[in-house]
């Protein structure tokens, strides 16, 4: 029988998932080390040693100052020896969140060829308390981290997040405290995902004044898509992404695509927009252009901008020019869109 802190490691179906069976192939993962993710990384319970590539660590950037002289060498099957150009630590993560463990790892860094980027050896898996199963292709760790629920609104206790029971006794008091002060950042409906003010970012459409506003002529959809649209059209709706506009210049039809998941992706046919719209046949800066914007600069956002909790609402002048019409309900309507 286990204990409570120490879960069995258990591997299931799910774990077998993609692989072709019986195979005998090597137990190849990838690692994050410090910032970056190692690829091609061999799992061997034979090693005694965890092993860095000298290619590898070149690419990482890493300073030659920071390997630390060894003398130990290395001995392989066939009794050659390799001297290791020196020891670097680096912080390894692995898994997913919640089940994410995180640990400095010592590897020796060797300049000779390989397949492989890097080898876990004993020293790591055992500091890991790993289960290797082979024919699944999988490496499981003894989780370290339990999280625990916080409510953050006790009118609504169905609104929780988690953090980390490991913590200083302190720390997670003082987290709490900290996230219930500042819960109106968390979203937990469309209403609650406002988008970006439109004083930092707008969508502005660059239309040709010599160019006819164009009418499509309206589709007809099967009834299967008819009520995607119309489940779909509610929820923008309710979101406050689009509204319903009367007599517009602009008017495109939606066109309905089936996802992989079998449901259905609404978008919208602006192909004559796009077509009124003179193109910028240099769109995009030049990669040097675009470091030396960041080199002086200490924090680089990498916000999504594409994502539905980033909406980029469109500029009040293109909303005549941004409009589709669909059959959601009875007679027609057309909709415009706020955000995108």
């Amino acid at each position: 029988m286990s204990r409570i802190d120490n879960p069995p490691i258990g591997f299931s179906e799910e774990d077998a998932r993609r692989l072709h069976h019986p195979h005998d192939d090597a137990l190849v993962v990838t690692i994050q080390a410090g910032d970056y993710n190692i690829h091609r990384v061999l799992v061997d319970n034979g090693s005694s040693a965890d092993i860095l590539y000298y290619p590898a660590f070149q690419q990482m950037g890493i300073g030659r100052e920071r390997l630390v002289p060894t003398n130990a060498p290395l001995i392989g099957f066939g009794g050659a020896m390799v001297f290791p150009l020196g020891v670097v630590t680096l912080a390894v993560t692995i898994g997913d969140y919640s089940q994410r463990i995180t640990k400095n790892v010592v590897f020796l860094v060797v300049d000779c060829s390989s397949a492989y980027n890097a080898i876990i050896g004993r020293p790591t898996l055992n500091s890991w308390k790993a289960a290797i199963n082979i024919e699944e292709r999988r490496v499981a760790t003894e989780p370290v981290e339990r999280l625990e629920d916080v409510p953050l609104d006790e009118s609504h206790p169905e609104q929780t997040t988690k953090i980390s029971t490991l913590a200083e006794p302190m720390v997670p008091q003082e987290l709490e405290t900290f996230l219930k002060e500042n819960r109106d950042v968390f979203a937990w409906s469309h209403e609650d995902m406002p988008g970006i003010d439109p004083s930092v970012m707008v969508h502005r459409l660059n239309v040709s004044p010599s160019v006819l506003p164009i009418r499509q002529k309206k589709r007809i959809f099967a009834q299967e898509r008819d009520q995607a649209v119309a489940e779909e059209v509610r929820k923008l709706q309710e979101a406050g992404f689009i509204k319903e506009v009367y007599y517009p210049d602009w008017l495109a039809n939606v066109v309905m695509v089936k996802k992989n998941n079998g449901k259905w992706r609404m978008c919208v046919d602006f192909t004559n927009l796009n077509q009124a719209c003179p193109k910028d046949s240099y769109p995009l800066l030049r990669v040097n252009i675009l470091v030396d914007f960041t080199a002086q600069h200490q924090l680089l956002s990498f916000m999504d901008a594409f994502s539905g909790y980033n909406q980029i609402r469109i500029d009040e002048e293109a909303h005549e020019q941004d409009v589709c019409t669909t059959d959601w309900k009875k007679p027609p309507s057309i909709c415009q869109r706020h955000a995108s």
